[in-house]
């Protein structure tokens, strides 16, 4: 979901609360996504801001004290806000904190959780009858606390509009990722990514857990039918001819896609049509029937609909988005 920023004079603004024992991995990812310059791009995609309630925050286990950053005020011209997240789930959240994530939600910001987050979230009370997820590990000790909030579990992040929540340390990276090409497009999301040496895109569906932790370049068995694939998304690919160019049978493919991308090949397949036909929208292909054919969707209607129910966006709506000379992420 694109949000519109409140500051006409710069770029939207994104706030993170740092408050006791947050994990700095998700803070990491944060930083990464949203804090820094982008001179491969030519301008500045976030004004980010760090602030917390206290001068001096013990990150988690007392790894190291974060000082020099402004107090909860910065919430509260938040354009997104990413609310703490913590090992220690039971311990209630700082009341000013709860209260700035409250004040935030009621003027439209849009509110992120990371991992724990969604507990943070769920104590503002901004979750109940809501959409979310969270770590795995914790799902029946926030189904019990929070039996209001529709816990979606097996998930990597969900995209609720204002509120998005992310299940685990990595899937910060992936909801991030999502936010990039939700605001500024797929090809600002890609170089995004590829400076983070990062998988552009998954989907948000795909499974929390996989039985291995999914690579950053997939698996040698997997790599060369996946870059062939790339190659060839404008042919009527099936899962047949992938296992065939992979020389496997299709069940043995759905078991290594399964265990290395955590996804099924028919979606990932569609995934990167996708992908390939928000490129061609941005760089300036008008004709969406030639879109879904150069991608290999087919129809303008299938184009259509596959956008509207994966992206949130028509192509006529994503090309006034991020089309040439649309001014990508500005409002």
């Amino acid at each position: 979901m694109t949000q519109g920023s409140s500051h006409a004079a710069g770029p939207h603004r994104v706030v993170v609360i740092v408050d006791e024992n947050s994990n700095p991995f998700e803070l990491g990812c944060a930083t990464e996504i949203f804090g820094l310059r982008r001179p491969e791009l030519g301008c500045d995609l976030y004004d980010f801001r760090l602030c917390s309630p206290e001068p001096r925050t013990l990150m988690r286990d007392g790894f190291f004290t974060l000082t020099g950053v402004t107090g909860l005020e910065a919430a509260e011209s938040a354009d997104t806000l990413i609310v703490p997240n913590r090992p220690d789930v039971e311990v209630p959240r700082r009341t000013a904190v709860l209260d700035a994530i409250r004040r935030a939600h009621a003027r439209g910001a849009r509110l992120v959780g990371f991992c724990s987050g969604a507990f943070t979230l769920a104590e503002a009370g901004v979750l109940d009858g809501r959409r979310a997820t969270a770590h795995w590990q914790w799902a029946d000790s926030f189904r019990a606390r929070f039996p209001s909030v529709r816990l979606e579990t097996d998930v990597l992040f969900v995209d609720d509009g204002d509120i998005l929540t992310a299940a685990g340390s990595a899937a910060a990276l992936d909801l991030g990722l999502h936010i990039v090409r939700g605001d500024h497009g797929a090809e600002v999301a890609n170089s995004v990514s590829r400076r983070l040496v990062f998988a552009a895109h998954r989907d948000g569906g795909q499974r929390q857990f996989v039985e291995r932790p999914v690579p950053a370049v997939p698996d040698e068995s997997l790599a060369p039918v996946l870059a062939w694939a790339q190659e060839h998304l404008d042919a009527p690919l099936t899962v047949s001819d992938l296992a065939a160019r992979a020389s496997v049978s299709p069940a043995t493919l759905h078991r290594r896609f399964h265990a290395q991308m955590g996804t099924t090949p028919l979606a990932w397949l569609t995934g990167e049509r996708l992908a390939l036909a928000c490129r061609l929208i941005e760089r300036g292909e008008s004709r969406f029937e030639t879109v879904a054919r150069h991608s290999g969707l087919g129809t303008a209607a299938n184009l259509r609909a596959l956008m509207r129910r994966k992206i949130g966006l028509t192509p006529l709506e994503y090309r006034h988005r991020f089309g040439p000379g649309t001014g990508k992420g500005s409002t």
